[in-house]
């Protein structure tokens, strides 16, 4: 029998079963190509800002009450701005259009713990029998009647609550000790040995099977068992359970009856809950909350995330994610607790949740992929936060982005989070799949913030959305047409066909495209693009409109009508629209350079700023278009040194490195703050291939300016400014050549006439 071999870089795992069985990643890989489900954009019909309309149900994309709303100069996140109607904002009030959710899609799959981008912690197999507890018992705060949910078994007046007793409120029986003991053999085959913890079920115990090799096996009771037709019920119904396979999954291996109960038998699972990873951090930091770190935090969702897409796959839905259900062990996670899981078509078995992870809209219409997605993101926030409030006034909301440092220092985190925990489950990502894409591209800018202002990654992430910038804008702002293209969806019908409309004029363009067998997304993209060249904004938004009512959730729509607002100088509404986009897609870089962008030139400088920043250093595809537009922010708010470091960013393997050291060199001589300064603009010139002229006119301008620091304040020999001593006889002699080798490089008669005369005029005098 032949095996098949992990197609993960790195993994040295094989195939079973479909999936590996070291990384969990699916046969096949990570294909190149997808097409998210789409979400949606409106048309702002007025270019003023004031004019576009909030993202109504859309979290996070207007100003909400006690957000960072301050003067221009100093605002930074992107959270405030406006933001066009996305999604079910734009669904009129009383329809009941719904967004398609999940898919058996398997391009976006694949995954490794920190994705290669950050470390997490190694977590260690602890001994199961350390795992047992020595004396049983449950603490009376945890005692709860199993009927109707209030306190039962609490101490009174000096004496300890009874463990096992009625009632005083519904008069139900409530018993919390253990139903097994050490040495009992549950269904002639598992040794129990003793207890783990309670759960929601009763009792969890560990066991040996006698039958297997004497492995290491969990015992956890069925609900509803305590007579045979309903044991037999809830085993025909939760038969399912035995047939889910994944590396990411416990797995359970049988259900069995004993003395009237019912247990599932389960895999034994090491390593620590991410509830108790929070706790043991908290009690070393002597009782404080104590979150993980964001990149450790994203690492473990990312991990577990596959598990979701196999269960979703199979029509399952987990329902009960919360910390306490994911087990670090090793270098790996597991997903416990299976007994939550339902049927998608399932309307009638109990519904489990956690009042602070679960979504508001389950206990009205049932959970969904959506809801699914909805706990990830609570359980990731509560990863990371001092998550004060979350079972009450933020039970299904987050805190004000101006009250959270987290949110504010990872703005693409905040606006993932706000994603997947939207009020309406169609605003949230449409899948796991789409989630995971998404978090891996938060997950690169989280890194790169945590690393520091001198960090660029070397690496670029090649996206499934949108291609890279095609110039790196030294020369000013980016043009319209100078943010990446979108990528064309291989799966849309009309993608062959498209690939064969190569006319250069967008009118004719335009007409082939009406010439389509069938107007499909894609089509209307690529009319909605050659209206923006053609500059015939009309036919652009009716192309716009044409889209969002086929699917108001479709965000290219949005991408496209940015465009059109920034081809006509409406930076301000393009700013909504870009907003908009970033919002659906917060992992990738490309919206978060159209926005940049476009706050630069409609008077939003501190967002500007974090945007670029945060684009440059987190994808070298990125880093040259949105360091040259940091450094014009930083420059144009008198951040000298701020500017000069963004341009540092700006590798020698760039096309672009020749301008980023000529654009230095122009800021260091302009400044005309020392002579050392004066000197390494020059000096920055000479290894970066600089054009002649341009590297002459920045030598002239750095000598004049270091011979009038010297005139002024005198010499200082131990300084060379391009090769010449820092005092006025040598800085007058290497001018003058300075200025006679500029003239020799201009074909402009006249001017080069007068640099000459220039040169005479600062020639040394001398007597014959």
């Amino acid at each position: 029998m032949t095996t098949q071999a992990c197609a993960e870089p790195g993994c040295t795992g094989t195939i079973e079963d479909g999936y590996c069985n070291v990384c969990g990643t699916p046969a096949g890989g990570n294909p190149a190509r997808d097409a998210l489900a789409a979400v949606a954009a409106s048309w702002g019909a007025d270019e003023d800002a004031t004019s576009v309309r909030g993202a109504g149900s859309q979290p996070g994309s207007m100003a909400q009450p006690g957000s960072m709303a301050q003067p221009s100069t100093g605002r930074t996140s992107s959270s405030r701005l406006a933001s066009m109607a996305l999604g079910s904002a734009r669904v009129a009030t009383g329809t009941h259009q719904t967004r398609r959710v999940g898919t058996s899609s398997t391009r976006l799959r694949g995954h490794r713990l920190g994705a290669g981008l950050t470390t997490v912690p190694h977590t260690p197999v602890a001994d199961p029998l350390q795992a047992v507890m020595a004396t049983p018992e449950l603490a009376e705060s945890k005692r709860f009647c199993p009927t109707c949910g209030q306190p039962v078994g609490r101490a009174r007046d000096g004496v300890p609550g009874r463990i096992a007793g009625f009632c005083g409120h519904c008069g139900a029986r409530y018993d919390f000790a253990p139903a097994l003991k050490a040495g009992d053999l549950v269904a002639g085959q598992y040794e129990v040995v003793g207890c783990l913890a309670h759960g929601g079920l009763g009792w969890i115990y560990l066991a040996r099977d006698r039958n297997v090799s004497g492995r290491w096996v969990v015992l956890k009771g069925l609900l509803n068992s305590g007579d045979k037709e309903a044991y037999e019920a809830a085993v025909a119904e939760r038969q399912f359970l035995a047939e889910v396979e994944h590396p990411l999954i416990v797995e359970i291996f049988n259900f069995v009856l004993h003395e009237g109960l019912g247990y599932t038998v389960m895999e034994f699972v090491g390593g620590k809950s991410l509830k108790d990873v929070l706790k043991e951090r908290r009690d070393l930091d002597g009782g404080r909350a104590r979150p993980l770190p964001v990149d450790q935090a994203i690492a473990y969702i990312l991990e577990v995330l596959p598990a979701f897409s196999y269960l979703h796959d199979h029509d399952l839905l987990y329902c009960d994610f919360k910390p306490d259900n994911i087990i670090a062990q090793g270098d790996g996670v597991k997903l416990i607790d299976m007994g939550g899981v339902r049927r998608v078509d399932d309307m009638t078995s109990a519904i489990y949740g956690t009042v602070g992870y679960q979504a508001p809209e389950v206990a009205e219409i049932g959970p969904s992929v959506a809801s699914d997605i909805f706990t990830l993101g609570r359980t990731l926030a509560s990863l990371v936060l001092d998550f004060r409030g979350n079972t009450t006034v933020y039970q299904a909301s987050f805190p004000p982005v101006a009250d959270t440092p987290v949110f504010q220092k990872y703005d693409s985190f905040y606006r993932w989070l706000a994603k997947a925990c939207a009020p309406a489950p169609a605003d949230r990502f449409a899948s796991v799949d789409e989630a995971r894409v998404q978090l891996l591209g938060v997950l690169r800018e989280v890194v790169a913030t945590d690393k520091g202002p001198g960090y660029t990654a070397t690496t670029s992430a090649e996206s499934v959305l949108f291609g890279v910038p095609p110039l790196d804008g030294a020369d000013g702002a980016l043009a319209w047409h100078d943010l990446p293209l979108l990528k064309v969806d291989s799966t849309d019908p009309m993608a062959s066909w498209l690939a064969g409309v190569n006319v250069a004029d967008p009118a004719a363009r335009m007409a082939a495209l009406d010439g389509a067998d069938e107007a499909t997304v894609e089509v209307r993209l690529a009319l909605a693009r050659a209206a923006i060249e053609a500059g015939d904004l009309a036919r652009l938004r009716i192309a716009v409109a044409q889209i969002l009512e086929h699917d108001p959730w479709e965000w290219r729509a949005a991408w496209m009508e940015g465009l059109g607002h920034l081809s006509t100088g409406g930076a301000a509404a393009a700013r909504a629209s870009f907003n908009a986009v970033y919002g659906q897609v917060p992992g990738e870089p490309a919206p978060k350079l159209a926005l940049a962008t476009a706050c630069e030139l409609s008077g939003e400088p501190g967002v500007a700023e974090q945007l670029y920043s945060t684009v440059a250093r987190a994808d070298a595809n990125y880093t040259g278009a949105a360091a040259f537009g940091l450094a014009r922010v930083r420059s144009g708010g008198g951040n000298l040194d701020g500017a000069l470091a963004a341009l540092d960013l700006v590798g020698p393997t760039r096309g672009s490195f020749p301008d980023a050291r000529l654009r230095r060199a122009r800021l260091l001589v302009s400044a005309r703050r020392n002579l050392i300064d004066l000197s390494d603009a020059v000096a920055g010139l000479d290894a970066a291939h600089v054009p002649d002229r341009p590297k002459a006119e920045a030598t002239v301008d750095a000598l004049a300016a270091a011979l009038g620091l010297v005139t002024r304040l005198g010499p200082d020999p131990s300084v060379q400014v391009a090769g010449a001593e820092a005092e006025e006889p040598a800085l007058r002699d290497r001018l003058e050549l300075a200025l006679r080798h500029l003239a020799h490089l201009t074909d402009d008669r006249s001017e080069r006439v007068a640099l000459v005369d220039r040169a005479n005029s600062v020639r040394r005098w001398t007597m014959r």
